[in-house]
C-alpha cells in the first residue's frame, strides 16, 4: 500500500513508469542518486551539466510542506549561481543580516552579517526548504531541454543494495512493483535516517541532544522587521528559548524550546500551538497557522563519506543542531566538493581514490560544523548548574559590558570550510597574499568587468593572474586549464594581492584555491594540478 508521506507543496516528478522496469536483465546507469532533497537535486544538476547521466530515486513524487531549513548561506548561494540558480532563489528570498539577543525582555547583544561591498551575493537570504527544492527542480528541467542527462523518478524508493568492487545493484520498489538496476556509483542523500546507510550496517559517532524543539509556521501581517531574533529565557512562558524569522509570503517561521520527552502528538494540536504563538505575539496580532513540526536533533557524523562504491552527502552523512543553519548549506558544499571529482573519475581523468579526498575534505567541514553546533547548543541549553550560571552571567554582562558579546552563541552562523592541511593542496607560494585566499579557501567574490569574478570563474580548473605573465590556455594530462587575467586594483587587489606586486593561483572547479605563487611557473602548475586530482 503506497501513501504520500507528507503533504505535498508542489507535485514536481509524479511516478510514470521507466523503461528499466520492462528489463530482463537490470539497466546499469553511470550515477544513481538516492534522495530528491535539496542536497540530491542539487547533485543531479551538477553533475548533469557537466555532461555525467545521473539518475534520482526518490520515495515520494515532489516537495514537502513546511519551512524547515529556512536560512541559505551567501556560499551556498553562490554555488547555486554556479549551476544556474542562485539569482532566483534571492529574487523570492527575504534578505538579513541584522540579528539581536535577548535575554528575558532586554535586548543584549546584536550582530550585523552584512558583507563588505562588492560581493554578487548577500551574506544570508531567508527562503522556506520547498522553495529552495523547486528552483533545483526547475533549473533540472531547464537542463534537461538542453540536453543535460538528467532523470528523476518519484515514489521509487530504494530497498536493498547490494556493493561491490565495480559498483551496486541497487533493489528498488514502485507502485507497480520492484525492479533492479546497476549502477558505477551511488550517491546517499537519503536523509538522516538514511536507508542505504542502514542498509550497509553504517552509524553515525557524535551526540544526542535531549532536547526538543516546536517550529511553527505563521502568516501574518506584522510589525517586526526582517531580523533574527532569538530570546533566551523569554519574558513569555511560551519555551525556554524562542527564535523569530521572517520568510516569503508573509510566513514568519517560530522555534521554541519545549524540554524533553514532551508528548508530541498533545504538544502538535493546533490548540496548543496556537497557545504558544499567541503568548508570544500578543493578543492583538492576527495570524494563519501554516505548518508546525517538532524535531530533536544530534551532532554527529559517520566516521567516513566514503564507503567503497557508495558516497554518503548532506543529512545522510552529518547531522547538526539548526543553530547556526550549517544543516542544508553544509549539505550544498558537500554537492561542490564532490561532483567535479567524481566527474574526471567517470571520465578517466583522475583516479578514484580522488574520492578518498572527497570524503577528508567533508570530514573537516562536518567536524568544524559539529563542533560550532555543540558549543552553540550548550549555550542554549546548559546541561549543568555551572553551565547555567556561566550562560546567564555572559548574557546579563553584555548587555553593558562589549567583552562578553562575543560569548554570547545563539548559533555561529554558517561559513564555507577552508581546506587547510588537504591532500590536495599545492604550494602557497605568494609571500604576502591575504589570508582568506589562502590555498585550500574558497574564492572570495569581487566586482569584475560588468558582473562578478565567482561568476567569470568557469566550470573548471582555472589560472587566476594578476600583472602576471601566462599562457591564455594550458592542457594537463587531458584537462584544461583557462587563465583569467584579473586587474592590480579595487577589491581584487585587496582580495588576492595584498602586500604581493603580482599573483597566480589555481583555482579547482569548487573555485576553492588549489595553489599560489608570485608568478607563472609551468612546471609548478602541471605539479600542482596533478596534486589537485589525485596524481601526486
Amino acid at each position: 500500500m503506497w501513501a504520500d508521506r507528507y503533504t505535498l507543496a508542489f507535485r514536481a516528478y509524479p511516478y510514470a513508469r521507466a523503461s528499466d522496469q520492462d528489463r530482463n536483465d537490470p539497466a546499469r546507469h553511470p550515477v544513481v542518486i538516492v534522495g530528491g532533497g535539496p542536497v540530491g537535486m542539487a547533485t543531479a544538476l551538477d553533475l548533469g551539466l557537466k555532461g555525467v547521466p545521473t539518475l534520482v530515486l526518490d520515495d515520494h513524487e515532489g516537495i514537502g510542506m513546511g519551512s524547515r531549513a529556512i536560512c541559505i548561506a551567501k556560499r551556498t548561494l553562490e554555488i547555486a549561481d554556479r549551476m544556474g540558480c542562485g539569482e532566483a532563489l534571492v529574487d523570492k528570498g527575504v534578505v538579513w543580516n541584522l540579528g539581536k539577543v535577548f535575554h528575558q525582555d532586554r535586548k543584549v547583544f546584536e550582530f550585523n552579517l552584512l558583507a563588505e561591498q562588492g560581493h554578487k551575493f548577500p551574506a544570508f537570504i531567508n527562503l522556506q526548504q520547498p522553495y529552495f527544492e523547486k528552483f533545483l527542480v526547475d533549473r533540472i528541467r531547464a537542463a534537461q531541454a538542453q540536453g543535460a542527462p538528467i532523470e528523476i523518478r518519484g515514489r521509487n524508493r530504494v530497498a536493498g543494495l547490494d556493493v561491490r568492487d565495480d559498483g551496486a545493484t541497487v533493489q528498488v520498489e514502485t507502485p507497480e512493483g520492484p525492479y533492479s538496476i546497476e549502477s558505477d556509483w551511488v550517491v546517499a542523500c537519503d536523509g538522516a535516517n538514511s536507508p542505504v546507510r542502514t542498509a550497509m550496517g553504517l552509524d553515525f559517532e557524535g551526540r544526542v541532544f535531549e532536547d526538543s524543539f516546536l517550529i511553527a509556521d505563521v502568516r501574518m501581517k506584522a510589525g517586526f522587521p526582517t531580523e533574527r531574533w532569538f530570546w533566551f529565557d523569554p519574558p513569555f512562558k511560551s519555551g525556554a528559548s524562542a527564535l523569530l524569522h521572517k520568510q516569503p509570503d508573509d510566513v514568519w517561521r517560530i522555534d521554541f524550546q519545549i524540554g524533553w520527552n514532551v508528548d508530541r502528538k498533545e504538544e502538535l494540536r493546533a490548540e496548543k500551538v496556537r497557545a504558544r504563538v499567541s503568548e508570544m505575539l500578543g493578543p492583538d496580532v492576527e495570524y494563519e497557522l501554516v505548518w508546525s513540526s517538532i524535531y530533536t536533533f544530534q551532532c554527529r557524523r559517520m566516521r567516513a563519506f566514503r564507503h567503497g562504491r557508495v558516497l554518503f552527502a548532506g543529512d545522510s552523512a552529518h547531522q547538526v543542531s539548526p543553530f547556526g543553519a550549517r544543516g542544508a548549506n553544509s549539505g550544498i558544499q558537500d554537492v561542490d566538493n564532490l561532483a567535479w571529482k567524481l566527474d574526471l573519475v567517470l571520465r578517466g581523468l583522475a583516479p578514484d581514490s580522488l574520492l578518498d579526498s572527497y570524503s577528508s575534505e567533508r570530514v573537516q567541514g562536518a567536524d568544524e560544523n559539529v563542533l560550532n553546533s555543540t558549543r552553540s547548543t550548550d549555550f542554549i541549553t546548559p546541561k549543568s548548574e555551572i553551565s547555567q550560571i556561566f550562560r546567564d552571567a555572559v548574557l546579563n554582562l553584555s548587555e553593558h559590558h562589549a567583552f562578553a558579546r562575543p560569548l554570547v552563541n545563539s548559533g555561529r552562523l554558517s561559513v564555507p570550510c577552508i581546506y587547510d592541511g588537504s591532500p590536495l593542496n599545492g604550494p602557497d607560494a605568494l609571500p604576502g597574499g591575504p589570508a582568506r585566499s589562502r590555498v585550500g579557501s574558497p574564492c572570495p567574490d569581487a566586482p569584475f568587468g560588468d558582473g562578478f569574478l565567482l561568476g567569470a570563474l568557469g566550470d573548471g580548473f582555472t589560472l587566476l593572474t594578476i600583472d602576471a605573465d601566462a599562457p591564455d590556455e594550458l592542457t594537463i594530462d587531458g584537462i584544461t586549464v583557462s587563465r583569467l587575467s584579473l586587474p592590480a586594483d579595487g577589491p581584487i587587489a585587496e582580495r588576492y594581492l595584498a602586500d604581493a606586486p603580482t599573483a597566480v593561483y589555481l583555482i579547482r572547479p569548487d573555485q576553492h584555491v588549489a595553489a599560489r605563487w608570485a608568478e607563472f611557473d609551468a612546471g609548478a602548475v602541471e605539479a600542482a594540478l596533478r596534486r589537485a586530482i589525485g596524481k601526486a
